[in-house]
């Protein structure tokens, strides 16, 4: 059987469908597009109503094609009456994909105990420099907007060595970045007995030259561990780059979304990690147009990010997701959705220039991670600024010289 994957959302999914692939070529040919095969994997995401739209059209326009159709990832557990509703062949819970081979083959699937997923055989992107390692699943939140938990569940951290077992055999096949990933990487090991920063050290202690990007963190749980944080982002392995999301510049609504800490708050940790390292890049998330956001509270959202400057800033608009308690308020028209990130877009076009100007003419050292469009490179720089370079090798670091910017990258 010739099976394609189709991956929605993070990087976590990401990772899921390392899993899925290598599961799969064990016992059937992968496909290098759904056209050129007989069964398709959708590994969905569900985090807001437009990508569950995505995912359920790409269902139906499979099964209309005649192809096997199996559904996976996020939405099975985060909206359960529109996975089933799908028409796919099967719908596999995200704790079962290890029996991905049995519902391709249309024999029992049992619905099992969460795998543990360093224990589980991945096929890795050979073009590419990057190893998706997954350090936990599911988190210790309850965001009033979140659907992902019915997902992904409670914490399950994975043990120390065997995320440093994975991290070396990647490390020894030639991958050279390595992102941890996680619903919420600050909470690592709460679960286990043990903390990031401890996992931090371990890792860079293997003898290959490479960098690690630590994924997102919730302020809540960062500010428990900071200290020991900033401390192990000292090495040169690990790349100085922050995944805060604020979500909210006001904190009557961030008390309304559950986030668990105030603007203050979470302004003391991007200023410390800032100090420590002048440069770095800092990452954050903003949703606009939640039920409660006055037009205040977004003002609130936008002086925050023009105080702060983030190198990046992932905007969403809300959608109501079933089962959360921000589901049953009042939602918003999407026009004031829509203008309130197009104000927010247009702010970090501006800032994204501005950050990216002190980079002009300078020299930096950058690993090469992957392909970019036409013949060019994608590159990383020690504080993860994207770097486009038009010659290199994958997986070898290089010095090059900025000669050009963009909002969202640097052109050497």
């Amino acid at each position: 059987m010739r099976v394609y994957i189709s991956t929605y959302g993070c990087t976590m999914n990401q990772g899921d469908s390392e899993i899925l692939r290598a599961l799969v070529a064990r016992r059937h040919e992968l496909a290098a597009a759904p056209e050129q095969s007989d069964a398709v994997v959708v590994n969905s995401c569900a985090v807001v109503g437009f990508t569950e739209r995505k995912v359920l059209r790409e269902v139906r326009r499979h099964k209309l094609a005649g192809r096997r159709v199996i559904l996976t990832g996020c939405l099975p557990g985060a909206n359960p009456r529109a996975a089933l509703a799908s028409g796919a062949d099967v719908v596999l819970p995200l704790q079962s994909i290890a029996e991905i081979n049995s519902a391709l083959e249309g024999r029992a699937v049992h619905i099992a105990s969460p795998p543990a997923k360093p224990e589980l055989p991945k096929l890795r992107h050979r073009g590419s420099a990057i190893a998706i390692v997954a350090i936990s699943e599911g988190c210790l939140g309850a965001c009033s907007y979140c659907a992902t938990r019915f997902a992904r569940g409670r914490l399950r951290s994975f043990p120390v060595e065997s995320i440093v077992k994975e991290v070396e055999h990647a490390l020894r096949q030639g991958y050279r970045e390595v992102q941890l990933t996680s619903q919420d990487t600050a909470v690592y090991g709460r679960d286990i007995s043990a903390t990031l920063p401890e996992l931090l050290n371990e890792l860079v202690e293997l003898p290959y030259e490479f960098r690690i990007r630590v994924g997102m963190m919730n302020p809540t749980y960062a500010r428990e561990i900071f200290d020991g944080l900033l401390k192990a982002f000292e090495s040169e392995k690990i790349y100085k780059f922050l995944h805060l999301p604020v979500q909210s510049g006001s904190d009557a609504v961030l008390r309304h979304m559950r986030r668990g800490y105030t603007v203050e708050e979470f302004l003391e940790l991007v200023t410390e990690f800032r100090r420590r390292f002048p440069e770095s890049t800092l990452s954050t998330d903003v949703i606009v147009g939640y039920p409660t956001e006055s037009g205040e509270d977004f003002e609130e959202t936008y002086t925050l990010v023009q105080e702060i400057k983030p190198e990046v800033l992932n905007i969403t608009r809300f959608s109501p997701r079933p089962g959360t308690e921000a589901a049953k308020l009042r939602d918003l028209h999407d026009w004031i959705k829509k203008e309130r990130s197009r104000r927010l877009t247009r702010l970090m076009r501006e800032i994204g220039m501005e950050r990216n100007r002190r980079y002009l003419g300078r020299r930096l050292r950058v690993l090469v991670t992957k392909r970019g469009k036409g013949s060019t490179l994608l590159a990383r720089s020690d504080a993860y600024r994207q770097v486009v370079v038009n010659s290199g090798e994958i997986g070898k670091f290089a010095e090059v010289k900025i000669r050009e910017i963009r909002p969202t990258y640097l052109i050497a």
